[in-house]
């Protein structure tokens, strides 16, 4: 069992370490470089090459069941559930076989309307102290599920 993080951009990997080191597992900090090593014995860097998704296909070849994936990216959940693993999104939703067919449609149904119109750009809130908290509270959730 191990913890996967996506971590380019991603708002909670102290959070996710802390966790992580809770339940004495280790955590892949997956990226394409500029992360600062963490001390902990427990976490592994894990540098890919520079390229579209490298960090999502590394993920994805190497998670199962029993691991849990920390990711924001649909297509990667997507392809992480299937492979039997937990994702947990940084704001605390799961994504599951249950849910995840309908987020990437969403996702794919949002991106077209962003592509239709020049207008409809950004959005979305700013990651705030609850979503922390939620995600938080999901990790440990989620670990303790796949423990057992």
């Amino acid at each position: 069992m191990a913890v996967y993080v996506d971590a380019d951009a991603c708002p909670v990997k102290a959070e996710a370490e802390r966790v992580a080191t809770r339940h004495k597992l280790p955590i892949l900090f997956v990226s394409n470089g500029g992360l600062r090593p963490s001390q902990n014995p427990l976490v592994q860097m894990i540098y890919v090459p520079e390229g579209p998704d490298a960090a999502d296909m590394w993920i994805a070849e190497r998670c199962g069941p029993g691991d849990v994936v920390v990711t924001n990216d649909i297509p990667l959940a997507a392809r992480c559930v299937e492979a039997g693993a937990r994702v947990v999104k940084t704001n605390g939703e799961a994504l599951t076989s249950a849910n995840v067919g309908n987020a990437l449609a969403t996702r794919d149904l949002m991106a077209d309307l962003r592509a239709a119109d020049p207008f409809r750009q950004g959005g979305g809130r700013p990651f705030s102290k609850a979503d922390r908290s939620r995600f938080l509270d999901a990790l440990e959730r989620t670990i303790r599920e796949a423990s057992r």
